[in-house]
């Protein structure tokens, strides 16, 4: 007996090993290499320990790297320059049931940006901004944030990042939105809850000619 429990305690004691092996194995799959390597972080492990870094902080630095520098307002008493015209946007969504979206312009710090929005049903919104150094919703500031069905205003952006809004469709109905802006920004950002995201390319205002000059 003594010899046939001897003969199994090793037996034992490798299964337990393996299968502890493989938990930990398990483990580091999903704490350390789907985020570093695919920046997927079912456990939040990855951005809790800086090894993958948040949408909105890589959007804000790729965008930051090519700011036009003449985005920048230049502050003369009450009135503000810029180096280049405002761009326009005019732009539609649809959001199916429970689907949510934002949609982000990049801006310096004071520069303007106008808009109106409206949508064919109530939308959760939050009218948001992420800075570049940092980003990510650790560090997001809300500017407006109450459900609505429209909205018309102005902003002007307290930090230098990335600005615009979030929508959330509550209901079992797609919902459309429709939003129009003028502004001091560089380009435009549209990520969805199925973590597709889209540049939208925003075009500067165009000037009438000089003198009738076609």
């Amino acid at each position: 007996m003594r010899q046939a429990l001897s003969e199994v305690s090793p037996a034992r004691r490798l299964t337990q090993a393996t299968i502890a092996a493989a938990a930990m194995a398990v483990v580091i799959l999903f704490a350390i290499v789907l985020p570093i390597e695919y920046g997927i972080d079912p456990l939040h492990t990855g951005r809790a320990l800086g090894l993958v870094r948040p949408a909105d902080a890589l959007d804000g630095r790729a965008v930051e790297a090519n700011v036009d520098d003449a985005m920048t307002p230049s502050k003369t008493g009450p009135a503000v320059r810029y180096g280049a015209p405002y761009r326009v946007d005019s732009t539609a969504f649809e959001l199916g049931p429970y689907e949510y979206l934002e949609y982000k312009y990049h801006l310096a710090e004071g520069a303007s940006l106008l808009y109106s929005w409206e949508a064919s049903a109530l939308l959760i919104h939050d009218l948001h901004g992420a800075p570049d150094a940092g980003g990510g919703r650790g560090t997001e500031v809300s500017h407006d944030k109450q459900n609505r069905t429209r909205a018309s205003g102005s902003l002007v952006a307290p930090f230098a990042g990335m600005h615009g809004w979030y929508w959330e469709n509550p209901g079992g109905t797609p919902v459309t939105i429709r939003l129009t802006s003028a502004g001091f920004y560089t380009t435009a950002i549209e990520t969805r809850s199925n973590r597709t995201r889209r540049t939208h390319e925003v075009e500067p205002a165009s000037l009438p000619p000089v003198n009738g000059a076609r």
